[in-house]
């Protein structure tokens, strides 16, 4: 294979340290691959040769490519995770401590962090609540802070952190159990003190190989640079435009640092996009060029102008799907859907799968299901089958209208009877006001009773109070008010394609099972994260739900002034989705979400503005 001078040059970089600049569409992994094969014929043993990847699959899949061009079996490629856990295992063996992967069994997992949470705030945690305070003990380790320093930070959203960390490392130094994140931290504690097992990773691998550097995290490069010594092998491709995984404890500010710690560090450029038309390298290149920390590069191609990038405007999300779908029926190769969060899979998935339209979804992890507004829905609808049921009344009767008290529903627990409205008018000292109260209630789940599903459900949200109930709890949840919205709009999505309320119950579980079941590999419809599609192309690329609030965040909003960085990680965020795509790229965003008005993402205003004054779109 030809490659560039810039590939090159980079390929034939031999001894001490190198960071690769490269741009989304560069070749990298073939740049890689060259370099591993420059190396062998330089007489470098191919064992000693260490390659470290992001996602098992992209070691499984640069193995493979590696196989495919030179034939050399002997390469190493790991994942970082998986490296690691094999310096924890020559270390249990050696001091006869066995170590578990806790996170071998996920169920039993959460079910220990449940119970920990539930201790230390004396609440019971949503699933949400765990994954957050999970997630935050993994920022702290990856960015090898201490809970008492994280604690203090804006970005601490556990409540009692320090306890909850502290009580969660106790419960597994006791059990002998480690996590993901202790594999990076405890291998770096025993490379930095047991001589053998470092003598023995430094005498194996002379050449380190990191690709998707600004994805690594302070201690998975603090791992990686004390093997590397003394020579300092170390070879980092990165591109920090592409850096989104702060939530991880990835960060950018890393890849300077090396600038900083090696004196001898040969910096190299790889600035040519091969996969995307001029339209989509320069708004994207005039796009991420508003980031101010970042290192210069100037993404350029060779490809020619074609179909200009497109905003479109519609009145709600399921109009999004209704352009996608007349687009679908043009040739023009594989098309990809992206958004901010799963949630957006949920309209997807209901639309495309009732139009029999073949696709593969990635990165089907989604609350929709357990969510508590889902339950709320459902329970709702099938307490106005049966009004005698309190015990399912009472789950829910403070979210609706109607001054109903938690007297009023002991008193219907003590008296319990055919219809619970009924019973109820003749509490004792019952002001006259509340029977009017009273039989608005039981006309009102009458009338739901009466109702198709989609209208049952309109009239929970808009005339029973649910959607006030909402809008009132958002920042209690510590959810946005536009986010527990779009939950209601999905919902009000499926009911409309049922007839009963059954049938509806039968199409949320079928949708469930649907997120999870193989797809067909050849489908050329994808439905993805932004996160999951990173280092992946797509000829056509539709951006959807781009709302002020989802991308960029309401989080990283709240923080500009103080910190920057959460700002600029969602600007690199809509700058790997626009990079994804080949040949099309369209933007999109709904005015309204279950009647309700959404502000569009400031990233596309700023786009509008910028190609404006560039007369880019053009």
């Amino acid at each position: 294979m030809k490659l560039t001078s810039s590939q090159l040059i980079a390929v034939e970089h031999f001894k001490g340290p190198a960071i690769v600049l490269a741009v989304p569409g560069a070749g990298k992994t073939t740049m890689i691959l060259h370099r591993i094969k420059s190396l062998i014929d330089r007489d470098v043993d191919p064992k000693s040769i260490l390659t470290i990847t992001f996602s098992k699959a992209q070691a499984i899949d640069i193995k493979m490519r590696y196989n495919a061009m030179f034939g050399e079996k002997n390469v190493f490629f790991s994942t970082i995770h998986a490296f690691c856990y094999s310096i924890v295992r020559d270390y249990s063996r050696k001091s006869g401590k066995s170590l578990s992967l806790i996170d071998s069994n996920l169920k039993k997992k959460y079910e220990i962090l449940r119970d920990i949470y539930r201790d230390v705030n004396k609440v019971y945690p949503t699933e949400e609540r765990i994954e957050t305070a999970i997630s935050e003990v993994g920022y702290c380790k990856n960015m090898m802070l201490s809970p008492n320093s994280f604690a203090k930070s804006k970005r601490c959203d556990t409540d009692n952190f320090v306890k909850f960390y502290e009580n969660y490392e106790k419960y597994k130094k006791d059990k002998n159990l480690i996590d993901f994140d202790d594999m990076i931290n405890l291998s770096y504690e025993i490379l930095k003190s047991d001589a053998s097992i470092r003598k023995k990773y430094r005498d194996r691998f002379k050449f380190i190989q990191l690709d998707e550097g600004q994805d690594t995290s302070r201690s998975q490069f603090q791992v990686l640079k004390l093997l590397a010594k003394p020579d300092n092998n170390l070879f980092v491709v990165a591109d920090d435009d592409q850096s989104i995984y702060g939530f991880r404890g990835a960060s950018s500010e890393e890849l300077f640092n090396l600038q900083k710690e090696y004196d001898d560090i040969a910096t190299f450029y790889m600035e040519e996009n091969f996969r995307s038309t001029k339209n989509i390298v320069n708004i994207a290149n005039i796009f991420i060029a508003q980031n101010e920390k970042r290192f210069d590069k100037t993404v350029f191609t060779s490809n020619p102008f074609a179909k200009p990038v497109n905003i479109i405007k519609v009145k709600e999300p399921k109009d999004q799907y209704e352009f996608i779908e007349r687009e679908l029926q043009r040739a023009g190769g594989d098309i990809a859907v992206l958004y901010r969060n799963n949630l957006s899979s949920i309209g997807l998935v209901e639309y495309f799968e009732r139009k029999n339209h073949d696709f593969n979804i990635k990165d089907k992890k989604t609350k929709f299901f357990s969510h508590f507004i889902t339950r709320d829905i459902l329970d709702i609808l099938n307490f106005s089958r049966d009004l005698s049921d309190i015990d399912l009344y009472e789950k829910f009767y403070f979210k609706l209208d109607g001054y109903i008290s938690k007297k009023h529903i002991e008193y219907l627990k003590r008296n319990r009877g055919k219809n619970i409205f009924n019973i109820l008018k003749d509490y004792p000292g019952l002001p006259s006001f509340y029977h009017k109260n009273i039989n608005k209630l039981l006309v009102g789940f009458r009338k739901i009773a009466r109702s198709d599903v989609y209208e049952a459900i309109n009239y929970i949200d808009r005339e029973m109070g649910y959607g006030n109930y909402l809008k009132e709890n958002a920042k209690r949840f510590r959810e946005t008010e536009a986010n527990l919205n779009e939950y209601l709009y999905y919902l009000k999505l499926i009911a409309k394609n049922t007839k009963s309320l059954d049938l509806f119950i039968g199409r949320l579980k079928e949708l469930e099972y649907d997120l999870l079941k193989p797809r067909k590999e050849n489908a050329k419809l994808t439905f993805s994260t932004i996160h999951s599609a990173k280092g992946l192309e797509f000829s056509r690329v539709f951006v959807v739900d781009l709302y002020e609030g989802t991308l960029p965040s309401t989080t990283s909003i709240d923080t500009i002034g103080e910190d920057e960085e959460l700002f600029c990680e969602e600007r690199r965020l809509f700058y790997v989705a626009m990079t994804r795509a080949k040949t099309e790229l369209y933007l999109m965003y709904s005015h309204y979400t279950n009647g309700r008005k959404n502000e569009i993402s400031s990233f596309l205003k700023d786009l509008e503005t910028l190609a404006g004054e560039k007369n880019e779109f053009t």
